[in-house]
């Protein structure tokens, strides 16, 4: 769309901007800033001139100039001609609400929930994998099942685990984003519906409507016991029949839940009976905080599809995943990942195999620092948060917070404005829901977990003082670009 916007409408959408807790320029840009992001001024629409939006707000045109020019500097508004800039979303307001680009330089990041690399466990894999290159140098390189190397050490994890597995049942992917891209091609048909929980991972989620599948999500209970409404997912499987299921039983992304055993014999049963494949991400199942033992959901039914990596437990940068299934189906998922690619690379593989076969190696340091920086943000919260509502997670690298008012959106487009990226909660739900909801990360040290939660509070703040603020985000749910 585009056109001009008036001054008398948007002083309409404006509403009672101006509380007076922050400059009037500021207040003015931020109340305009949410407008744009909420949908409610469309993109590509000229706003009022300098002049005629000061003549009816009743303010001088110095205020207005410096509001235009923050709009401007932080990519809301294009320079446009004279003072008749029009409305946009920044270049670099991408990277605020969606996780998985790089972060802007000034930022501390929580839109991530990663780990830096395992150093000297990463570094000796790769430089071990360099001396057993050699030997595959004289084949061709393109192996779309993986080097059998890496295939053999994951089916022995799975074996050691209680699963019993051989090579024919691995494919070794890009991640568990790859990974689960191959699985929905293979499994699930254009407009079939996938089951996911709610909330759940975002890039999931993503996948999911990018394949053509319609997510069909499932709440999970408000309280942690039960940890999942089985009955739910059973009767919603009955009704719906969903093609597949995507869950994350394993410390739960983003509220860091584990499923217990008899909650996963019976999905298990469930999804058989109703012709649902469960396709089940255990990329954090290493890291278990509180030491809560729980058997694979393989181990209960031989159709569930396992979707794995070593980007949380060893270091994001390695792209390696896997899936476990049955080979026929291992068959399928190959022959649907040539489309896609050839093979991964094989150094990486060889590197991975090493890690694989020692995958504990890092773990005990890793969980140690991981409990003490939990510890430090639920405290830091405790203290300077105690309107969030804050469950503690078993395990996994999140933490998963009720906020006191629908503001998620809100806090996410304040935040760089104040040192951070965040990510908002309804990117974890499908239809604008979880704007109740912030998901943290525990995976930054202490001192700067601290600064995260005390920029958090001032972010709070600045929301809180502003009642026009607060009436903008009552007024109507984000559009997907807000979340995205």
């Amino acid at each position: 769309m585009s056109g001009s916007l008036n001054p008398t409408a948007l002083v309409r959408l404006l509403g009672s901007w101006n509380s007076g807790a922050l400059p009037a320029y500021r207040e003015l840009a931020d109340v305009v800033r949410l407008l744009v992001m909420d949908g409610r001024i469309p993109l590509d629409v000229a706003l009022p001139s300098e002049r005629a939006l000061a003549q009816t707000l009743g303010l001088s045109r110095t205020t207005v100039t410096a509001a235009y020019a923050s709009l401007r500097e932080q990519g809301f508004l294009t320079a446009g001609q004279g003072s008749r800039g029009r409305t946009c979303i920044p270049h670099r307001s991408v990277p605020v609400s969606a996780p998985g680009l790089a972060v802007p330089d000034g930022l501390l990041d929580l839109a991530y929930a990663s780990l830096s690399a395992a150093g000297e466990v990463v570094h000796r894999a790769f430089a071990d994998a360099l001396t057993e290159l050699p030997a595959l140098l004289p084949g061709f390189g393109y192996d779309a099942v993986g080097v059998p190397a890496l295939r053999e050490a994951i089916a022995d994890k799975y074996t050691a685990e209680g699963v019993p597995t051989t090579p024919g049942q691995i494919l070794v992917t890009s991640g568990a984003q790859h990974a689960l891209n191959i699985v929905l091609r293979t499994l699930a048909g254009k407009q079939d519906r996938v089951l996911v929980e709610h909330p759940t991972y975002p890039n999931a989620l993503d996948a999911i409507r990018a394949s053509g599948c319609k997510p069909l999500p499932v709440a999970l209970p408000p309280g942690t016991s039960p940890a999942w409404d089985i009955d739910a997912m059973v009767s919603t499987m009955n009704q719906q029949r969903p093609a597949m299921a995507y869950l994350v039983p394993d410390f739960h992304n983003p509220t860091g839940r584990i499923m217990s055993d008899l909650q996963r014999r019976r999905l298990v049963r469930a999804a058989a009976a109703s012709g649902t494949v469960l396709v089940v991400d255990e990329t954090l199942r290493g890291l278990n905080l509180d030491a809560v033992r729980t058997a694979p959901m393989s181990s209960f039914g031989p159709a569930v599809v396992s979707i794995g990596s070593l980007s949380k437990s060893h270091w994001a940068g390695l792209r390696t995943g896997w899936i476990r299934a049955d080979e026929t189906l291992i068959a399928r998922c190959v022959a649907t990942r040539t489309v896609m690619d050839l093979g991964g690379p094989v150094v990486e593989q060889l590197a991975a195999a090493r890690l694989v076969r020692s995958f504990a190696e890092p773990l005990d340091a890793r969980l140690e620092e991981l409990r003490h920086n939990r510890e430090a943000l639920l405290a830091l919260l405790a203290e300077h948060l105690p309107e969030w509502e804050v469950e503690r997670p078993r395990g996994g690298l999140t933490v998963w917070c009720r906020l006191p008012s629908p503001c998620s959106t809100a806090l996410t487009v304040l935040a760089p404005d104040f040192g951070l990226r965040l990510a908002a909660g309804p990117r974890f739900g499908v239809g604008g829901a979880f704007e109740h909801y912030m998901r943290v990360p525990y995976t930054l040290p202490p001192e700067q977990l601290e600064f995260a939660v005390r920029a958090l509070r001032a972010a709070q703040d600045t929301l809180d003082a502003s009642p026009q603020l607060r009436r903008t985000l009552k007024a109507g749910r984000p559009t997907a670009a807000a979340v995205a």
